[in-house]
This record gives C-alpha cells, structure tokens and sequence, in this order.
C-alpha cells in the first residue's frame, strides 16, 4: 500500500505566537489587575470544580481502563515504532530513566505534609485516630499511584506511537491524524497543540510555585528568613536565570550532572529516613497500606462522598497530572523508542508509582512514628504551616544541620531539572515539533515560565497554593476533554494498524508481529 505522505509549514508560528500571547496577556492582566484576575480565577475554580469535578474523576477511570485494555488487547503486541526497530536503550538504563521521571519537586513538597493533613482532617471520619492515620496514607499513595502514571502513558503513546510508527511530527496533535487526517496541520491541529501548551505551562508553573514556596519556608524555618510572596518571587527569579542560562549554552553535561544528583541525593534522603525514622514501624506501614490501596483502588477511583474535599485534594491532582501528561509523556515517549505497547504501559505506569509508594511510605511512615515519639511535634509544625512538613520531620533526626540544607538543595536541582525540561518541551511543541528547538526559543519560554510563576504567586499572595491549584484545573480541563478523544483515536489508529498487520501475515504465512517489517500506511480508515 503506498505511504501517506504527511508534511508541515516549517515557518508556520502560529502555534508559537498565539501560546506566547496567551502567557504574555495573562502576565500583564495579572499585573495591573491583580485583585479582578485572582476573582476570576476563583470563579473558574468553582464553576469547573462543582459543576464538572465528577468528569475529572470519570475521565481518569476511563484512562485506566483504556490502558489495562490495550496492555490485554493483541494491540500491545505493536511497536512504538516500524517492526524491525530495536530499544535505544538497554532494559536498565530505561528503567533507570523511568524512576528518574517519578522523582520530582512535588513528592519532594507533599512526601510528608499531605499524609499528615488527612490524618487531622480526614475525607471521612475522626482525625487524629489509628484509623484516621490508615486512611492518610493510603490516600496519599492513591494520590501518587498507578493514576497519573497511567495518564502519562497514555500521553505518551499519542506521542510516541504516531512519530516512530507513522512517522509524523513529534507534536500532541499528530495522535489526533486517524479522526481528521491532514487537518492536524490546519487550525483543528493548532488549536490541540496550543491547549497543550496552555496545560503544560500552568501545570509546570504549578511544581515551580510548591517548590519556590517550599524552599523560602525551610529559610524561614532554619534561619528566620521571611518567606512573603516577594521572598518566594526573588527565589524563581534567580533560579530562572540559572535554568534559563543552562538551556541557551547548551550546558547538558551539567544537567545530567544535575539530574544524576537528584537521583542519588533522593535515595540517600529515602535510606536515611527509613533507618532512622523507624525501619520496623515503615515497613509494617508500607505492608498495610499496599494491601488497602490495592483493596479499595476502585471504589476510590470513583469516589464522590465528600465533594469540598476531593475539589482540594484529588480533583486538584488529577487536574496537575492531566497538565502534566504533555510534559512527562514526551519524557517516556522520547526514550521508548522501539518498545511494544504493552512494555510500554507497564513499564511507565508501574516503575515510577511504585517508586512514589516507597518515597511516600518512607517518609509520611516516619513522619507518623516520629510524631508519636516527640509528641506531636509533626503535626504541630503541619498545622501551622504545613510547608515546613519536610524539614519538621528532618529535625527529629540526626544530622539535623547538615540534612536540612541537602534538603533545600535538592529541592533547587529538582526545581532547576523540571523547569529545564518543561522549556524545552514548550519549544519544541511551539516550533512544530523539532525534537532540537532553538537555544533562543527555549530561553523564552524559561523566562516566561518564570514570571507566570510569580504572577501566580503575587495573585494568591498569602494563599498562593489556591491560586496555583486554580490555574492547573482551569488549564487541565480543556486538555482533558483532549485526552478523551485521544484514546479514541489511538484506538482507531492501533485497530487499523494490527488489521493490516494480520492480514499481511495471512498472505506471507508469518504468525508472529515482530518477524516482519508491515508497511508505513496511512492510520486514517
């Protein structure tokens, strides 16, 4: 069958332009209307929270169970790529990359707050009780999980499978090719790669603001340092400038070194805590809360009961993660290569969560054994600012002086690792998919990120996360309805594709879909 034949306007900017005038006007509305902007978003944040949070919670249930379908399916048989293609990275160093993508700014900020805020305001039920305790954990690793995992999954099969399969442009509207066909590269397409961008700004934006706001605190909490909205701006600000500053030279020895130094400063936080924090306590935590996660991940996945909570809580996540799926699943695509579906989904859904329950049970365990130990001096410090969680519980182990800045430090490289990699997934969708974006380009958007951070943050002032929670739901919810019809059309596009595989095998005699090369066709029936 002849090859479609797909090409794109390399000088069309439209994409760049509208994003980029997107950022700037909300930079400026933000600017000299700062009370009416944060209104508005507060209104956005009701209207979409109350009246659409359970399409949040039922679209991410629909992800999961696309995703164990297609892992089932004789589709997971299919290479994210032509058929002959092989890894370009061994078993390990794939795996290593995939437990690198899992560790980021947010386990960092909520490894130990968020257990300790279900424990004393809990969805259901007494706080401050065994059985409160029970639920705090098992919540927060439904929260860090199999779900946003699978959702960057499926972010990245769109990617992945339409690039190295079918050879079209590395771009969030190219899954979108077996529904409208050539249309991906008119204003249909665009306007897909221009709400991914949207999604991903506010998204990253988001981790930026927790982590800026995490580090001024623990200057506070350690040095008296006020930790203002302007103390939290300077913060971005300079670190802006460092990550900015690395894009445009092309410093990637240094980024590596950076990233190679978040993994290993991780592990160390995580062997610490478990041997000092109470090893025995952990794992029999761990061991427990494995078993209820897993016994009430479906009735929780759909869970409606306490509505003002879940808008705060898993709503917001959900809505972070969607955001996110257009950052992290180009991540996972790009070092997929040559992977079968099915090795694919398991593999990105499966190494990272579970690398985020073991994070999650080390530190929200030990943060519970050494509350009861100082007697509430975790959820103490929680209560009063619930920001400070990390280095609370760091002080009631040893080596308090010298932890306590490895905290702060690794805290500024996971800030510096996801803001460089959000500026060059930002180029690269605003430049029609070049998966080499220009230096000057991605240095635009490092300083755009940063000052729609400290907008951000300037508009919530004291109540900044609220602010920051608003822009992710408000960003994810058209990216969301985006990532519904992408299951679609991957599903069309894979049905098409094992269809025609079949029937070459059928001709040829062959019973086996990796022992022959099946043409590049087109994916549109």
């Amino acid at each position: 069958m002849e090859e479609k034949k797909t090409t794109t306007k390399a000088k069309d900017k439209t994409v760049l332009y509208v994003s980029a005038a997107i950022a700037l006007v909300f930079v400026l509305l933000s600017m000299l209307f700062t009370e009416a902007t944060n209104e508005v978003f507060n209104q956005l944040f009701a209207l979409i929270t109350t009246g659409f949070g359970w399409l949040y919670l039922l679209a991410v249930g629909l992800f999961i169970v696309f995703a164990i379908g297609l892992v089932i399916s004789p589709f997971g048989k299919i290479k994210l790529g032509k058929d002959d293609d092989k890894p370009e990275f061994s078993n390990f160093q794939w795996f290593s990359m995939l437990f690198g993508g899992g560790m980021g700014i947010g386990l960092v900020f909520w490894s130990v707050s968020e257990p300790i805020m279900h424990y004393l305001s809990p969805p259901m039920g007494e706080g401050a009780t065994p059985a409160a305790m029970e639920l705090a954990m098992r919540v927060s690793f439904f929260h860090w999980g199999l779900h946003p995992w699978v959702i960057f999954a499926i972010g990245g099969l769109g990617l992945a499978y339409f690039q190295f399969r079918k050879d079209l442009p590395f771009l969030i509207s190219s899954a979108f090719y077996p529904l409208i066909g050539e249309k991906i590269h008119g204003p249909i397409g665009k306007t897909i790669d221009i709400l991914a961008v949207f999604a991903t700004i506010f998204g990253v934006a988001t981790s930026l603001g927790l982590g800026s706001t995490q580090i001024a605190t623990g200057l506070e909490y350690m040095w008296g340092i006020e930790s203002s909205p302007m103390t939290i701006s300077i913060i971005i600000a300079v670190i802006t400038v460092i990550f900015t500053l690395a894009t445009v030279s092309g410093l990637h020895k240094a980024m590596q070194l950076a990233a190679d130094i978040k993994i290993w400063l991780s592990i160390a936080f995580m062997v610490f805590i478990f041997v000092f924090g109470g090893s025995v306590f952990i794992l029999n935590n761990f061991t427990n809360t494995l078993g209820t996660y897993f016994q009430n991940i479906v009735g929780q996945t759909f869970w409606m009961g306490n509505v003002e909570w879940l808008n705060g809580w898993t709503i917001f996540y959900w809505a972070w993660w969607i955001a996110w799926a257009p950052f992290v699943g180009q991540f996972v695509a790009r070092v997929s290569k040559g992977r079968s579906i099915r090795e694919f989904i398991l593999a990105v859904a499966l190494l990272p969560s579970g690398f985020s329950l073991i994070w999650i049970a080390i530190y929200g365990g030990a943060a519970f054994n050494l509350n009861t130990i100082s007697g509430g001096a975790i959820e103490a410090a929680v209560g009063t600012d619930y920001t400070t969680a990390l280095y609370a519980l760091l002080q009631q182990l040893p080596l308090y002086g010298i932890t306590s800045i490895l905290a702060i430090f690794l805290i500024v490289v996971c800030f510096v690792g996801a803001a460089n990699s959000a500026t060059y997934v930002l180029a690269m969708l605003t430049s029609g998919g070049d998966m080499d974006p220009d230096k000057k380009l991605r240095g635009g958007w490092g300083i755009a990120q940063g000052l729609i951070t400290i907008m951000l943050i300037l508009v919530g002032g004291t109540s900044a996360l609220k602010a920051l929670q608003t822009a992710s739901i408000v960003a994810a919810f058209p990216y969301m309805l985006v990532m519904l019809v992408m299951c679609f059309s991957i599903f069309k596009a894979l049905k098409a594709d094992y269809a025609e595989t079949q029937l070459l095998m059928n001709k040829t005699g062959l019973n086996d879909m990796g022992s022959s090369q099946a043409p590049v066709t087109d994916v549109q029936e």
